[in-house]
């Protein structure tokens, strides 16, 4: 009989916008004529831009020539897609990061949870609280998380570092040892962004203990207040310690396409091993890469077309994250995010997050994220996304009005 891995039973309800989507879809079988406004999940709503799509044409037109056809991609990433991220987001903003320390992937949320991998069973996690779930998640699967406390809403081998309204949403160092310390900043859920001078406290943190940081990027394309670094790599020190996430579905809507990427640098070594050469032996025994087509539409996102067309689109969604963020503070809500973010993260009014969830649901026919799906920091706050339509969003705080 084979043995199952008995982690996976470990793991509390199931993912937590399954959960939501459940809830969604019961509602909706018992209100069929319910106009849902749909501001939970991270997902994109406007298309690709013009300099996107004329690329996949070209690229598909080529694969259905014999003379341009192309077979398996590169495990790592084909070199022209490599060379414009290296440029483009890294040494344009000063970060000496080269191509070949670049792995390009089907998307920040696979490589969140695989990264892992390189680490052994016994090392100790340390995250943020409230957390994005695949971090923690993905370590339960492994075996790494211990065992999970109903009442606390904790693991006994996870350290948490707590991001609440007391410190401004800025998680304090660990406080115990930790191996692997994710952070995710502009923040997932809280819509909050670190300081450099902040950041730089962590990447001290870990080449002084000899922890690893998994810095997720995903939201730097929302960051507009100056101070805030768009990469852990313009922090001194970071190329030692810091492994860095970055996705193409948040900036330029590819969650359709499916496309990331990370950066783990050839100086950063543990117990003598090159992570870079453990994540590149990785990458070449488990990934086939990402197709031709869709690295060809990632490079037109390095364009002058595709930066100024994509810019507009950001633009957008940053003018949804301010009617939702000045229509709830309007409505007598207390209001974070928003600002270097595309995340709106407000208290619930004394109820539960859930509750509030059924609330917003069954009232004003609006669907949110409840902060306790993220960690037990998250309890009592809710989460809104701006990737809504424009229409939508202000449809939905005309209803927040109405009902406050």
């Amino acid at each position: 009989m084979a043995v199952i891995n008995e982690n996976f039973s470990k793991l509390p309800g199931s993912y937590l916008f399954s959960t939501i989507a459940k809830k969604v879809a019961s509602y909706k079988e018992s209100n069929p004529d319910a106009d849902i406004i749909r501001l939970g999940i991270g997902d994109v709503t406007k298309p690709l831009v013009p300099a996107v799509t004329n690329a996949l044409h070209l690229a598909v037109d080529e694969m259905g020539k014999e003379e341009t056809f192309r077979g398996y991609a590169p495990d790592l990433g084909y070199s022209f897609l490599r060379e414009a991220i290296a440029e483009n987001d890294f040494r344009m903003r000063g970060c000496d990061i080269s191509s070949d320390e670049i792995f390009v992937s089907d998307g920040a949320k696979s490589d969140s949870a695989d990264i892992q991998e390189l680490f052994g069973l016994d090392a100790r996690i340390a995250v943020c609280d409230p957390v994005y779930p695949v971090y923690l998640d993905s370590n339960v699967m492994a075996g790494r998380c211990g065992e999970y406390d109903k009442e606390s809403g904790k693991w006994d081998r996870v350290i948490y570092m707590p991001c609440i309204e007391d410190n401004g949403f800025v998680p304090s160092l660990p406080k115990e040892e930790a191996d692997i310390i994710y952070l995710c900043f502009p923040n997932n859920p809280t819509g909050m962004a670190l300081k450099k001078e902040e950041l730089q406290v962590f990447v001290d943190h870990a080449n002084k203990t000899g922890a690893v940081i998994i810095f997720d990027a995903a939201y730097e394309a929302y960051i507009t207040q100056e101070g805030v670094p768009h990469s852990i790599y313009e922090c001194d020190g970071a190329k030692t310690c810091a492994i860095e996430l970055r996705s193409f579905s948040k900036n330029a809507g590819f969650t359709g396409l499916r496309l990331g990427y990370s950066v783990v640098p050839k100086e950063l070594n543990r117990m003598g091993n090159s992570l870079h050469d453990m994540w590149a032996r990785r990458h070449g025994t488990k990934f086939n890469g990402a197709p031709y087509i869709v690295q060809r539409a990632g490079e037109a996102v390095y364009s002058k077309e595709g930066k100024d067309q994509i810019k507009e689109q950001i633009k957008g969604y940053k003018e949804n994250a301010k009617v939702i963020r000045e229509g709830l503070k309007n409505a007598g809500y207390t209001v974070y995010g928003g600002v270097d973010s595309p995340y709106i993260w407000l208290k619930t009014p004394g109820m539960s997050s859930w509750d509030f969830f059924d609330m917003m649901l069954d009232k004003m026919n609006i669907v949110g994220t409840p902060g306790g799906g993220f960690g037990p920091s998250g309890e009592g706050y809710f989460r809104l996304t701006a990737f809504g339509s424009h229409e939508n969003c202000l449809k939905a705080m005309e209803r927040v009005a109405k009902n406050s």
